[in-house]
Parts: structure tokens; C-alpha cells; sequence
């Protein structure tokens, strides 16, 4: 029964002990309510800098590792196999980080149903760290398809006005990548005689022309959830009908189970394939990033905007790891770090002004500077940061990417960097225009004028992601450290088994 009180296993279920506490409250003690879970998701992310803590930077091997007997049948083991390393860590404290952050910003945003709320936030949380963490194929699976539930209840019940059709579409897209996922792990675990991903890594026995079907088949489910393009049709669906707290967890953590999925498994398993297929992948995450950005500037309603903003700054990730160099998988893990912060204080920005004035088309406003200077200033950073400002978060992921793939001796075509290079650009006319058209000119609304500025509350929700835009831009030698061990040892076994796989 170690294993209970095991750090991986405490940071992944805590949140359960939240869940317990609030299923025996009633629920008109909404107060109650949200303290627990706001409580509940404060410790988890304390767990969460313990394991950081325990955690040595310099092993690039998986660290913490769980492994525990689960499922034995018909020749099949199933374990509790869970372990960290600098690939992952990142990821687990960005999900622990920003729950708390979200269940805060629903203080007064979630009046209706609060005890439900809470508990299927809570649960999103326990799927999401689960997914990070696991290595076992079966049990990874079960935290991917996990996640789809709580998250289809947050916008089909707490949406907006077409909550129903967007957790839909929703569920459908990321069910039938997984479908195609689920076949090839059952196939891995057949032929294989095992689940475990460290196991898979290190045989390296599955033939090249195997590996593109595998690879193709992990990479559906991957690509969806991202979303690349073409594949990201749900996306804005889902942002612009979730409540404000759903579209944060959503665009901060859920989207980087995509970019991680195709990290940990299809690069880690399939290390030919990934090599043969890298350019092809680039070159949708480059119709991502300027596809995206133009459909941004298009907009009128600003999360919408938003929204497409992901497809855009969620190219470059995939840039970065498909150009299998240490510069560009490390950019790329920084970068959803980066995303996860920037684009979630954008949709708590947006969500502070809908609750004012119940619109979010950026022609009702104009002139707010004027009458919310303290919300203005604090937008404006966050806008420069998600546009790639040197000295914040944004420009040192997007800069090591672009370092990446302009030397990346896969891609060996710098025209992928030169292309995404112009993404930056876009991503300043679409964010200034956005910024232009809320902020700047006269207050020729009169609802605007009798807008109130933020409130203490607010500016606490926002603060520590802040923190961390600045931090990450001056100095982001941490969070470099945390994983370039792994990275590099990832990089090198990805270039030793594609060149074994050459005739």
C-alpha cells in the first residue's frame, strides 16, 4: 500500500479528496464549495513542487517510477506504471498551476450548479496530471479517454448558447482519433507481449514500414486534441461556448496532451517513422501557424480570436518537436508552457469583461483604457507577451523553435523556419488589432463608461501567471534545466534508431 502515499500518485489523485468532501456538503453552501476545491487544487500544486523538488534534473532517465501489478490475463500485463522525467514535470506543474488560478476566476462566473462544477473540475484535474504521468499504454489510455468526460459536462451544462453542439462535436472529434489510437496500442500489446512504454522504447524491434502505420495511428488521436490543421474545426466551438474557467484548462492544458502524446509516444516509439514523416508534419504545423493567424485577424468576437490563436502558436510547437534537434524540442516544451500561461490569461482576460458586459464583439467596445485602466494595463502585457516580445515568455520558445527548425538536419529546408517566422508577424497584426479595438479611441458607448476596473480578486487570478510571462522571459535558464537531459538523450536515441533503419 506504499504506493498510495508514492509522490506521483498523491499529485494525481489528491484532487479526489476534494471531490469527497464536496459530495457531502449541500449544495446551497456554495461558499463552502468553492474553497474546498480551490483548497483541494492549492495542495495538489504544493504535491506538485514537492515532486519538482525530489526531482534531479541532471538524470535524464525517468525518475519516481511507480510499477505495480494491475491486470494479468490471457498472457497480458497491465501495470500501475507511472514516472517522471524532463519532459514531462513541466506539463504537471503548468496543470496543477492553472486549476487553482481557474476554479478562482469562477468565484462569481459559476452561480448555477456550483457542487457539480467543482467536482467535475476537480475530476478534469485528476485525468489531465494522469495523462502526463503515465507509462503504461493502457493506463495512459484510460486517463486520455477520462478527460473527455468531465470536460463534455463543463461545456454541455455551463456553456453558452450552443454549449449542447459544442461538447458534441467535441467528444465526437477526440473519440474517433482515439478509436484509431486504441487499436494500435491493442496491437503493440499483442505483438509486443507487453504495455509499458519504457519497454516499447527500449526494444526497438517494430519495422520501419510498421512504425508509419503506428505512428499515424497515435498521431489521429494527437493531432485532434492539438488540433492541427486541418483537424481543428472543433476547437473554436468548444472555446467560445465554455465557460471562462473551461476555456482556461482547455486551451492551457488539454490542447498540450496532443503536443505530449506525439513527444512520449510517437517520437519516443517510433523513432523512424517520426524521422520519415517529420517534414510532412511540418508542413501542416506551418499551414497551422499562418492559417491560424489570418483566421484570428478575421474575427469580430474576441475569444473567438483567441481561439484560432491556439491553432496558430500551437504550430510552432509541433514545429519544434518534429525538428528533432535539442533546440527544437526544447523550444517546443517551453512553448506549451508559454501557450498555457499566455492564452490562459487571455481567455480569463476576455471572461472578466464578459461579465460586465454580457458581449464579446469588439465592436461594443472602444476606449477602455479610459474607464478600466489597471484591466488595460494588465492586458497589454499579456497581449505582448502571446505575440512574442523579447523579454517576455513568449519570444524565448518561439525563438528556440525557429533556431530549431532553421538548422533541424531532418527538415533540412530552412523555408519552414522562414515561413513560421512570418506567423510572428501575423500574430502582432492580429493582436494589436484585437488590443486596438477594445482599449484605444473614444468611449462612444455609454455602457462603457460605467464599467468598473478590476477588483482585488481579479488582479490575484492574474498575478502569478505574471510572474511567471516575465520570469520565463528574463531568465528561463530553470526552466531550460528541467529539461535538457531528457531532451537530449530523447534526440540522441531518435538519431541512433533512424539511422539503424536506413538501408
Amino acid at each position: 500500500m506504499d504506493f498510495l502515499l508514492h509522490p506521483l500518485t498523491l499529485v494525481t489523485f489528491f484532487p479526489l479528496l476534494g471531490v469527497l468532501l464536496i459530495l457531502f456538503i449541500n449544495r446551497e453552501q456554495q461558499t463552502a464549495i468553492r474553497w474546498i476545491a480551490l483548497i483541494a487544487s492549492l495542495i495538489t500544486f504544493g504535491i506538485s513542487i514537492w515532486v519538482m523538488v525530489l526531482f534531479n534534473p541532471a538524470d535524464p532517465d525517468l525518475q519516481m517510477v511507480v510499477d505495480i501489478p494491475w491486470i494479468k490475463v490471457a498472457g497480458w500485463e497491465i501495470a500501475y506504471l507511472m514516472g517522471i522525467d524532463g519532459m514531462s514535470i513541466l506539463l504537471v506543474l503548468l496543470t496543477t498551476f492553472l486549476t487553482p488560478i481557474s476554479i478562482l476566476s469562477t468565484w462569481t462566473a459559476v452561480e448555477e450548479r456550483v457542487k457539480e462544477f467543482m467536482i467535475f473540475f476537480l475530476l478534469l484535474e485528476v485525468g489531465m496530471v494522469g495523462v502526463f504521468l503515465s507509462l503504461d499504454l493502457f493506463l495512459f489510455y484510460i486517463f486520455w479517454e477520462f478527460t473527455l468526460v468531465p470536460m463534455y459536462f463543463l461545456i454541455g451544462i455551463w456553456g453558452g448558447p450552443n454549449r449542447v453542439y459544442a461538447a458534441v462535436k467535441f467528444f465526437l472529434y477526440t473519440m474517433a482519433g482515439s478509436i484509431l489510437m486504441l487499436l494500435a496500442i491493442l496491437w503493440l500489446g499483442i505483438s509486443q507481449g507487453t504495455f509499458s512504454v519504457p519497454e516499447l522504447v527500449a526494444n526497438a524491434s517494430i519495422p520501419g514500414n510498421i512504425q508509419i502505420w503506428l505512428f499515424l495511428a497515435f498521431a489521429a488521436a494527437f493531432a485532434i486534441k492539438v488540433p492541427m490543421w486541418p483537424l481543428h474545426s472543433w476547437l473554436p466551438d468548444a472555446h467560445v461556448e465554455a465557460p471562462t474557467a473551461g476555456s482556461v484548462i482547455l486551451a492551457g492544458v488539454l490542447l498540450k496532451m496532443g503536443t505530449y502524446g506525439f513527444l512520449r509516444f510517437n517520437l519516443s516509439m517510433f523513432p523512424q517513422a517520426s524521422v520519415q514523416l517529420a517534414p510532412w508534419i511540418a508542413v501542416l504545423a506551418v499551414i497551422g501557424i499562418l492559417y491560424g493567424a489570418m483566421v484570428s485577424y478575421a474575427q469580430k468576437d474576441v475569444k473567438k480570436l483567441v481561439a484560432y490563436s491556439s491553432v496558430s502558436h500551437l504550430g510552432f510547437v509541433m514545429l519544434g518537436l518534429f525538428a528533432i534537434n535539442a533546440q527544437g524540442v526544447e523550444g517546443g516544451i517551453l512553448q506549451m508552457i508559454n501557450h498555457g500561461i499566455s492564452t490562459g490569461a487571455l481567455f480569463l482576460i476576455v471572461g472578466m469583461i464578459y461579465e460586465r458586459r454580457h458581449t464579446r464583439d469588439m465592436d461594443a467596445f472602444g476606449g477602455l483604457w479610459k474607464v478600466m485602466p489597471v484591466y488595460a494595463v494588465l492586458t497589454l502585457i499579456v497581449t505582448l507577451s502571446s505575440m512574442g516580445l523579447p523579454g517576455l515568455n513568449g519570444f524565448v520558445g518561439e525563438f528556440t523553435i525557429l533556431l530549431g527548425a532553421f538548422g533541424s538536419k531532418v527538415l533540412n529546408n530552412p523555408w519552414y523556419a522562414a515561413l513560421a517566422a512570418v506567423g510572428v508577424i501575423l500574430a502582432a497584426i492580429y493582436l494589436l488589432y484585437m488590443f486596438q479595438k477594445l482599449f484605444l479611441g473614444p468611449v462612444d458607448k455609454e455602457e462603457n463608461r460605467k464599467l468598473l476596473d478590476m477588483n482585488l480578486r481579479e488582479i490575484i487570478t492574474l498575478v502569478p501567471l505574471l510572474v511567471l510571462i516575465f520570469w520565463i522571459g528574463l531568465y528561463p535558464s530553470p526552466f531550460f534545466n528541467l529539461m535538457e537531459a531528457s531532451v537530449a538523450k530523447l534526440v540522441e536515441s531518435i538519431q541512433v534508431a533512424a539511422m539503424a533503419g536506413l538501408p
